[in-house]
């Protein structure tokens, strides 16, 4: 006669295991099958170009806004472009109504770094009239090479906050309340698995993308209320000039890749299940970011982010001296 409590265990087991599986099936339809919220919910009429409403990009000339920009018109959205040079601007905005007949592009200049009361007023007077229903705040600035806290420059320090956290909040402050009014609309933040751990060597920078976890979880929480969708996209490596990879892997998309895969997936979580208002787009992203946040331990990869980093400065060092010697 079997004991009954080695029943017991074994139901709990057989349930444990059962949750499991059940568990991971879903994690692999999040992340390869289910798809996100169509577009169309906040206004892209890819049918009736120029009908559409408008989708407002920081930082939209290059890598990643620029894709936004681009994919976003495509979509059936007019694109309001932010950034700091203006010859680009036009550029970008030429290149869209040329591409996409129909569609509006109207442009602002600005410096997020410098950027002070008059900037924002004249950001402002050129959405004033557009009927804005997605912000993209993808501007950003980062370190030009690892550097311990003690090291940096307090130029740098500020022009980090400043860009990463202080122009956020002040687009966002612009563009929300219009959201509100016209119950529904969509604000996308580009985050960084950086700020998920800490990152030693870049820890500003690390802070300021820390600021945007929590930031998009309680403006999420208090915009859904009136049907708008916020979500912190967290990104990890993609090819651009910020992140100063070149070349495209299964682990590291081209902008067109990753864009596209973030906006196909609006509303889902992907490898960030379990943590509110937060999409992690890209598959394998999606996978590392599972891993890292419930297998590896958080002292193992502060260590392990100090070591590569300090290997980094080291090497960008060595590669900065040898160019000071060729010229």
């Amino acid at each position: 006669m079997v004991c009954p409590c080695l029943l017991s265990f074994a139901v709990v087991g057989i349930a444990v295991v059962a949750l499991a599986a059940l568990y991971f099936a879903y994690l692999v339809l999040e992340i390869h099958v289910l798809p996100g919220k169509k577009l169309t919910r906040y206004g892209a009429n890819a049918k009736m170009r120029g009908a559409g409403a408008w989708a407002l990009v920081t930082g939209a000339t290059d890598g990643i806004g620029k894709e936004f920009a681009l994919q976003l018109a495509a979509a059936g959205f007019n694109i309001v472009l932010v950034s700091r040079t203006q010859e680009k601007l036009m550029a970008l905005g030429r290149e869209i109504e040329g591409k996409y007949v129909g569609t509006k592009t109207t442009y602002y200049a600005m410096d997020f770094a410098s950027a002070g009361p008059a900037e924002y007023e004249g950001l402002e007077r050129t959405i004033s009239h557009l009927d804005v229903s997605v912000l993209v705040n993808n501007v950003g600035a980062s370190h030009d090479m690892p550097v311990s806290f003690v090291e940096m420059a307090e130029a740098e320090m500020d022009r980090i906050v400043d860009v990463n956290v202080i122009a956020t909040q002040r687009v966002t402050k612009l563009v929300a309340p219009r959201l509100v009014r016209r119950k529904g609309g969509l604000i996308l933040n580009l985050g960084s698995f950086t700020g998920q751990w800490g990152t030693p060597m870049m820890a500003t920078y690390a802070g300021t993308k820390a600021f945007l976890i929590g930031w998009t979880q309680a403006l999420g929480e208090e915009m859904r209320r009136a049907n708008v969708d916020v979500q912190l996209l967290n990104t990890y490596f993609v090819v651009s000039s910020m992140s100063k990879v070149r070349r495209a892997s299964a682990m590291i998309p081209l902008p067109t890749q990753y864009v596209a895969a973030a906006l196909g997936r609006i509303g889902r979580s992907t490898g960030a299940l379990g943590r509110p208002f937060t999409l992690t787009p890209w598959p394998a992203h999606a996978w590392l970011d599972w891993a890292t946040a419930r297998v590896v331990p958080a002292g193992l990869l502060l260590r392990k982010s100090y070591d590569v980093n300090v290997a980094t400065r080291r090497a960008a060092i060595r590669k900065a001296e040898r160019l000071a010697k060729a010229q």
